[in-house]
């Protein structure tokens, strides 16, 4: 008996001091940030500097540590990772009171799903997939919308009327930006050809081999293709690299504006634009809404119309054909073109 009296009179005198805290003037936030160690980032593979969709997420982290005070602590996947690897990662994020925990890329989809469950009160985050989960914030993004606008742009600045569009793993998220693109180049130039192709049918290793991703476009612009689209992560970087050989020939970036990332500056007028996933913006909203003490569950969309996926203008290349372009956009965005999500 007087060990729960012992239990209670402690319970009762934290939360008195919790009140005397909030009434001295401490913020929700404050309080709240005192629980946890800080945000837990699980990067997909190619990591902190891909220059592609883990950058992102990055910078949502970035603008939290600067807006809100928050500590950050970032880990990466490696090649041939299982899902005991991944899961792992997470729990050791959860354990150690990471809150959020976030997994950058459909990967973590179904690690996040299984630690959640022992985890209740944290909340976790994956980007471009849905798993199950009262404490889980799905941030997915309408990639084939902005694939479609990258597909205007590529018809209207190929001068061979052939486009090509390099995927880094055959899977149904890559087959978004395929099918976006390749629907976006015929309803500009019917006449166009289109040639699409994969670096591994089902090997994450397709978003970190920049080789790889560099003979292919060698072999399509030795084709006679003058404008790729490349959606293959960190893998990418070989792409650009090659395509910036090749006078006249332009590159498409996806996930970040890779016309303005340092470690492809040397190829950056060779980036005629990049279809740029706002997964700082997701990432940013998720974390502010732990720190606000109303985190952010369910399904959450970022397309088109939202901004959610933007066509970047660095560089300048596209603004003779932008008419064009925000005359698609407006199309999607009143739904007279519904963009279509498979091949």
């Amino acid at each position: 008996m007087r060990r729960v009296i012992r239990i209670a009179a402690a319970a009762t005198a934290t939360a008195v001091l919790a009140l005397t805290a909030t009434a001295c003037g401490q913020s929700f936030a404050e309080a709240n940030r005192a629980k946890h160690a800080g945000v837990g980032l699980a990067f997909d593979i190619g990591g902190r500097d891909d220059h592609s969709f883990n950058e992102a997420a990055a910078r949502g982290t970035e603008k939290a540590e600067k807006k809100l005070g928050v500590n950050v602590k970032m880990l990466t996947a490696k090649n041939g990772e299982t899902e005991a690897d991944r899961e792992q990662r997470l729990t050791s994020f959860a354990e150690a009171g990471y809150n959020p925990v976030i997994g950058v890329g459909f990967a973590y989809s179904q690690s996040v799903q299984n630690v959640a469950k022992d985890f209740p009160d944290t909340t976790f985050g994956v980007v471009d997939a849905v798993p199950e989960g009262k404490n889980v914030d799905a941030m997915v993004f309408a990639e084939h919308e902005g694939s479609y606008l990258a597909g205007v742009a590529a018809a209207l600045k190929s001068k061979s009327h052939k486009v090509g569009f390099i995927g880094g793993v055959n899977n149904a998220l890559i087959q978004k930006f395929q099918a976006g693109f390749e629907q976006g180049v015929r309803d500009t130039d019917p006449q166009a050809k289109v040639t699409s192709q994969y670096l591994y049918p089902n090997n994450d290793k397709g978003f970190n081999d920049p080789g790889a991703a560099k003979a292919k476009a060698a072999g399509m612009l030795d084709s006679g293709i003058d404008v790729i689209y490349t959606a293959a992560g960190q893998s990418g970087a070989g792409s650009i690299e090659e395509i910036n050989k090749h006078k006249g020939a332009w590159a498409i970036g996806v996930d970040s504006d890779q016309y303005r990332q340092a470690g492809l500056s040397q190829y950056k007028n060779s980036i005629l634009t990049s279809v740029v996933k706002n997964v700082d913006v997701a990432v940013y909203d998720l974390i502010k809404s732990v720190e606000d003490g109303k985190p952010l569950t369910g399904v959450h969309s970022y397309d088109v119309k939202m901004n959610g996926v933007t066509l970047a203008t660095s560089g300048g290349f596209i603004k003779d054909i932008q008419p064009q372009i925000d005359a698609a956009r407006t199309k999607i965005v009143e739904g007279k073109v519904k963009v279509k999500e498979t091949p």
